[in-house]
């Protein structure tokens, strides 16, 4: 009977509280040490009392925290929100952030699902070249899957070589010179013309840049010539290009003096 007297008419203890608003002791307790919900006073006794005004204040923040809004945020600059405007703007700005997580989450399954059928396609368990498909795949590098053709070697030329932004340079460079190669295809260009001849010094520059001058790679670049699956349309292009180049390359390299294989 005296507890009860404690207790004002209109307020409630913390496990009262607690218990109309499906939440727990320890987590008002938090509330309270973080600032977020305190109590509005305490009693003779020295319990600590909400008002009805607080029960609606939790139940904002539970809703809140329901939404994905972080404690930080119900904190900072949610709490005080005194208009249906303000609240849907709030509500706006987490529904944008609530998509841009489901779009993360939607690449990494992508991710997740391209390195299990990169996986699968290779011979051996291998998590060096494992983790160089998942880097480029966070880089949107779309010529991830080239990865899996090269030997370690190659592979560990191309880490020390190149870092992302010299890497996917190279590769735009690359491909540019690919369709510039294409065109004089389609226009039947001959070997022997001097835009083809141009374009055999460009590509022997671009091989060179990758290889660093080492002509040692150069039977591992060769065997990319063979390669099917993956990447249809661009191996297919490659092809073409190829096909194109090799007897402007090779007019090149005797006009030039080069014997590429020396050595090799």
């Amino acid at each position: 009977m005296n507890k009860k007297k404690a207790i004002p008419e209109n307020y409630m203890t913390v496990g009262e509280l607690a218990k109309k608003m499906g939440t727990t002791v320890r987590t008002l307790q938090y509330y309270d040490k973080e600032g977020l919900l305190s109590p509005t006073t305490e009693s003779e006794g020295g319990r600590r009392l909400y008002t009805h005004k607080d029960m609606i204040k939790l139940h904002q923040i539970l809703s809140l925290k329901s939404l994905g809004f972080s404690l930080d945020d119900i904190k900072n600059k949610l709490i005080s929100l005194d208009t249906p405007e303000e609240v849907a703007n709030v509500l706006n700005e987490q529904s944008l952030a609530i998509q841009q997580k489901i779009e993360q989450l939607t690449e990494a399954v992508t991710a997740i699902e391209t390195l299990k059928n990169e996986v699968l396609q290779m011979q051996v368990v291998d998590f060096k070249k494992y983790a160089d498909i998942i880097v480029n795949l966070q880089m949107s590098n779309e010529y991830y899957w080239l990865i899996k053709h090269f030997d370690d070697t190659t592979l560990e030329h191309i880490r020390n070589r190149f870092d992302k932004e010299s890497g996917m340079d190279f590769m735009h460079r690359f491909n540019q010179l690919n369709d510039k190669v294409i065109r004089l295809k389609e226009k039947n260009i001959a070997p022997e013309d001097k835009q083809a001849q141009a374009l055999a010094q460009e590509f022997w520059n671009m091989v060179m840049e990758f290889t660093n001058g080492d002509m040692s790679m150069l039977p591992t670049l060769m065997k990319f010539d063979n390669l099917i699956g993956d990447n249809n349309e661009w191996l297919e292009k490659q092809k073409q290009v190829n096909e194109y180049l090799q007897p402007a390359l090779e007019l090149y390299f005797q006009n030039a003096g080069i014997n590429a294989f020396e050595g090799v």
